[in-house]
């Protein structure tokens, strides 16, 4: 039992599908971060039942791009987004580790925000109007992948504050068994995405890597360690990041 109320406090935090509420207390949340992809999961049903119905029924470009832009959004309730945005402010401060730390804190959006988010959805929306259905299924898998990648960071990181979001899911998490189930996740995912195209999956993997590490150097040597906001940073990017190669080598696959 308590297993499910984990799971509900992982899709409650971390999504707009309704659960039944849960307590959150130390019981409860211990596993709770070993289901943040089955948000992924749903995410990219979505998305490739959405997609497929979507170019089947002859959408515009600029229509089938949109929705699928706006689904993560919508389902997510743009938590992600938000830590993206508050991480975007932070890194152009130039401050010091601690005025990084303080900028992620403040609710209020400084422009940099704003540019960084309209952007972002410029590319999202861009990258969309150029996806074919063969493509579909290996983006889907990624929504699981980034999240697989996002909950490895906030168990194995250290954290930068000794309160916030990341440490009370590192103060409530049993971390050896949350690392071992995001690797589950992350071989199964590359398994998957390699069997449905060689070439699209090892680009999208590539990046994921790729971005991942960056991720890493971001924490340790800008902010000190993980917090929530970093984490929705780092998913934001890498789902953007995968749609690219993805996108890019699809296409190259079907020219040739």
């Amino acid at each position: 039992m308590y297993l499910l109320k984990s799971c509900a406090i992982a899709i409650s935090m971390y999504s707009k599908i309704p659960v039944p509420r849960v307590e959150w207390n130390k019981k409860n949340m211990k596993y709770a971060m070993c289901f943040f992809p089955v948000v992924g999961a749903v995410l990219g049903i979505l998305e490739f039942m959405l997609g497929k119905l979507l170019l089947k029924m002859g959408a515009g470009t600029m229509i089938f791009a949109a929705a699928m832009t706006l689904i993560p959004i919508l389902v997510t309730g743009g938590i992600h987004m938000d830590g993206f945005m508050d991480t975007i402010d932070a890194l152009s401060s130039y401050g010091d580790r601690e005025k990084k730390l303080e900028i992620l804190k403040d609710s209020h959006a400084g422009a940099f925000a704003i540019l960084g988010m309209c952007c972002y959805l410029l590319w999202n929306t861009s990258l969309w109007s150029q996806v074919t259905p063969r493509m579909l299924p290996v983006i889907s898998m990624g929504y699981v992948l980034s999240r697989s990648l996002s909950g490895l960071s906030v168990a194995a990181f250290s954290p930068a504050r000794k309160d916030g979001l990341a440490k009370t899911f590192q103060d409530g998490a049993q971390k050896k068994t949350v690392v071992i189930t995001m690797a589950v996740y992350i071989v199964l995912c590359a398994a998957w995405m390699l069997r449905i195209s060689l070439t699209m999956g090892a680009a999208a993997l590539a990046a994921a890597g790729l971005i991942f590490s960056y991720h890493y150097y971001t924490c340790r040597n800008k902010f000190g360690g993980i917090t929530g906001d970093l984490a929705g940073y780092f998913l934001q990017i890498c789902e953007l990041g995968m749609l690219t190669a993805i996108m890019l080598t699809g296409g190259i696959a079907w020219k040739f």
